[in-house]
């Protein structure tokens, strides 16, 4: 970790850190994400970890060490798939919460760790989990958040602190005051390092943990940027002040440093109060921040990872050769009926893409599918022509492949929409709902079924209008077809019945 007083090399031992956890204490500036960052890179190489990040500076860490950088701004269902896999396949990972406000860093920390928590037996690997800025996560008192958001994410924290060793999750949790972190997930830890700190409170407490007199704590004042005393069966059994060493690499953000004033200009006045006119237009300031990696680029990157010598399930001789020899059509039929598990779903209309190709990824290879995954275009493309539900009648006709054509013609998010308006307009069948509509498009909203079809129209791909008794009909110009006569407010069948 760096050195001891008289220039001796301070050793930690990660296997003992595995079983015991360890706390970080100091104020900001004393050097905790310093001394977090050292600890990650010499422990890179020997142990899994997982980095929560409310700041994204670890970030970094991806460059030299390979860490996968997810990004907190998913939905929970893609937070928890992604936390499951990263315990199967022992990847190391950054969860960046940066530009969420706390509620939701919260939120998205306790999905997280609770699906590493809740991995089955199989995949308990070691897995050293550092939490930077802890006193958010499990808050020693309610604040601003709702109360649901703190339970959960507090959950989340003494699971990790108090349970998490015998299914192989070792927390490092670092914090700037002890007083402001929950009593029952620091009293965890065994192994403390204590860095600066001003408050009373806070440096009785610190001298509490490491077994010093009350009158010693004054000495917590007065340790410099980057020292800290350290105690625990992973460092020492009686405390010892520790220099930590230097790290390879850098945070994003920097702490700041003196700059020397521009010199006066005249009519400062003017330079100030008079608005450029450009500022009307320009967009507001903000820091920039890297765009979050697609969840497809996650997943292709865990499906390509390297499996391990020591993976527990051990395949025979049959099945290592029926997982490598699978004929074309063998595989075609595995991922058609993938596909139509994912699409049984009713609920399945209302998930995005990505989510679907991640539940879609994570079924082949439960199946034993190998080879390259289909790309996410193609796979938008299947389901697209899956939503339409075209049977494979119609779909041998001259007809569809027209359809097919002029689906091209729209994005890809909108071609499952228009597909199904070209079956029903192909068989002659009652026009779709407004909220058979949303649904195939992915939303409850009947207004945005309607301007879909206003959308279509002026795109010259379909006209709408109505009969006599004002119901609906749509019609394909191309197909020389149109729909029979479909009452726009009817209710979405398979909706209700996924309700029931």
């Amino acid at each position: 970790m760096g050195s001891l007083t008289g220039g001796q090399p301070a050793k930690l031992d990660i296997e003992e850190l595995l079983a015991t956890r360890l706390l970080v204490q100091g104020n900001s500036g004393s050097g905790k994400s310093h001394l977090l960052r050292r600890l990650l890179e010499q422990s890179a190489q020997w142990v899994q970890q997982v980095i929560i990040d409310p700041e994204g500076d670890f970030v970094t860490l991806s460059e030299k060490y390979g860490h996968l950088v997810v990004e907190g701004e998913r939905s929970e269902g893609e937070l928890a798939g992604i936390a499951s896999r990263i315990r199967r396949h022992r990847v190391s990972c950054v969860l960046s919460l940066e530009g969420l406000d706390v509620e939701q860093q919260m939120r998205a920390a306790a999905v997280f760790l609770n699906a590493m928590f809740d991995a089955e037996h199989e995949f308990w690997y070691p897995v050293l989990v550092v939490v930077d800025e802890a006193q958010m996560f499990a808050p020693a008192v309610g604040g601003d958040v709702s109360e649901d958001a703190r339970k959960m994410s507090l959950g989340a924290m003494t699971n990790l602190m108090c349970r998490g060793r015998k299914r192989g999750l070792a927390g490092v949790i670092a914090t700037q005051r002890l007083a402001k972190l929950a009593k029952n997930v620091a009293a965890e830890a065994s192994n403390f390092l204590m860095g600066r700190t001003f408050l009373d409170i806070d440096m009785a407490r610190a001298a509490d943990l490491l077994g010093m007199d009350r009158r010693q704590a004054e000495m917590f004042r007065d340790l410099q940027r980057g020292n800290f005393v350290g105690l625990g069966p992973a460092l020492s059994r009686r405390p010892l002040p520790i220099a930590i060493g230097a790290v390879e690499t850098q945070a994003r953000s920097s702490s700041p440093k003196l700059m020397p004033m521009p010199e006066t200009v005249e009519d400062v006045e003017d330079l100030i109060f008079t608005p450029d006119p450009e500022e009307l237009t320009r967009p507001p300031a903000r820091r920039a921040r890297p765009a979050p990696r697609p969840t497809t680029d996650i997943l292709a990157e865990l499906s390509r990872a390297t499996p391990l010598q020591d993976q527990p399930m051990a395949r025979s001789g049959g099945e290592a050769a029926s997982a490598g020899g699978l004929s074309a059509e063998e595989r075609e039929e595995r991922v058609a009926a993938v596909l139509s598990e994912i699409l049984a779903d009713p609920e399945s209309g209302y998930r995005t893409d990505a989510a679907l190709y991640q539940d879609f990824l994570v079924r082949l290879r439960m199946r034993r599918v190998t080879g390259s995954p289909m790309p996410l275009a193609e796979f938008r493309r299947r389901v697209a022509i899956a939503r339409s539900g075209v049977d494979v009648e119609t779909s041998a006709g001259e007809a569809w492949a027209t359809a097919l054509r002029l689906s091209a013609q729209v994005s890809e998010d909108l071609q499952g929409v228009f597909l199904m308006l070209a079956v029903a307009a192909i068989r002659a069948e009652p026009c779709p709902s407004d909220a058979r509509i949303a649904r195939a498009y992915g939303t409850h909203s009947a207004r945005r079924a309607r301007r879909l079809l206003g959308y279509f129209e002026e795109q010259e791909l379909i006209i709408v209008h109505a009969d006599h008794s004002g119901k609906r009909i749509v019609g394909i110009p191309e197909l020389q077809a149109e729909t029979a006569p479909g009452a726009a407010d009817a209710p979405d069948e398979n909706a209700a019945q996924a309700a029931e």
